[in-house]
């Protein structure tokens, strides 16, 4: 479950930002996953409450953000929603997609005390 690996990440970046900011505590994280980024949203939920007992996000909800697939359509010049990496354009059909969204993992917002 790299989902573990991934809560680690973040609370070393909350932590981090707590020293750099003069924050003592975090209350709440929100996390944009694109549908594409490999990361089951209830492994991270659970990993979340496994990695902050005892720091500074005890206690912090955790609220994840889906971000949908894009790809930049190569034959008909548009960015277009893509459901699988392999989808085909919607609008024109055509297979010569440029994947442009959906894989990232990055932390929206903080609300700290």
């Amino acid at each position: 479950m790299h989902e573990m690996s991934l809560c680690e990440s973040v609370l070393q970046i909350l932590e981090r930002q707590a020293r750099i900011q003069n924050f003592t505590r975090v209350t709440k994280v929100q996390l944009e996953i694109g549908v594409f980024a490999c990361v089951e949203p209830e492994a991270m939920r659970f990993g979340f409450a496994a990695v902050t007992p005892g720091t500074v996000a005890e206690g912090a909800r955790l609220d994840i953000i889906r971000v949908s697939g894009e790809a930049w359509c190569l034959t008909c010049n548009r960015l277009v929603p893509v459901r699988e990496r392999i989808d085909v354009c919607p609008a024109c059909g055509h297979e010569l997609l440029s994947p442009t969204g959906g894989d990232e993992l990055h932390i929206k917002n903080l609300e700290v005390a």
